[in-house]
């Protein structure tokens, strides 16, 4: 008789204790709020439903936009969108007519929020002005010896951005080398 009465009381007494554990441990509506508004970029302060403080507040809220400000600005630069794109860039290294070696790159692009569908609309423009960029620089010897130099791929990095901004303009801030790598033969 007790061999069937176990497997019946066992799952009901667990369902009853896990859902009375949940009751228990769950969180109270003001702090979920906090919760919600910090996970947002605004931090809560104690005792304030929201996270907004007065106006006679001398310290603003992370998230807040001071006077003045556009809120797109300040948006823009806590929280930039970034563009991977989407294939490997391939550049070949000749010396005397003859592929010597290959650098592979990948290129990510710091654009303005809410403007990365228009970067990935001009992706394939991109490409083309970033390969005439990375053609360039690898005939002035750019990738040869130590090509991972610093000061080498601040260069390209400033050179590109510049061809960036000439043809999308000023929605893309920043030029980023996410992978580099040279395959000599």
């Amino acid at each position: 008789m007790i061999r069937k009465f176990v497997p019946i009381v066992l799952p009901i007494m667990g369902l009853g204790l896990g859902t009375g554990a949940g009751l228990f441990l769950k969180p109270d509506q003001a702090s979920t709020a906090e919760a919600s508004v910090a996970g947002q970029g605004e931090i809560a302060a104690p005792g304030e439903a929201g996270g907004e403080h007065g106006e006679g507040s001398a310290i603003p809220s992370e998230g807040a936009v001071a006077k003045g400000q556009k809120p797109d600005a300040a948006g823009d630069e806590e929280n930039p969108e970034f563009v991977k794109l989407t294939n490997q860039f391939v550049i070949p290294i000749l010396q005397d007519g003859r592929v010597v070696s290959l650098v592979i790159l990948s290129l990510s692009l710091q654009v303005k929020t809410g403007t990365s569908e228009e970067v990935y609309a001009l992706e394939p423009k991109l490409r083309d002005a970033f390969l005439q960029v990375l053609f360039d620089h690898a005939n002035a010897g750019g990738f040869r010896g130590s090509f991972t130099d610093g000061s080498n791929l601040l260069y390209l990095r400033r050179a590109l951005l510049e061809r960036a901004q000439g043809l999308v303009g000023s929605i893309i801030t920043d030029v980023l080398i996410s992978d580099i790598a040279r395959q000599d033969s």
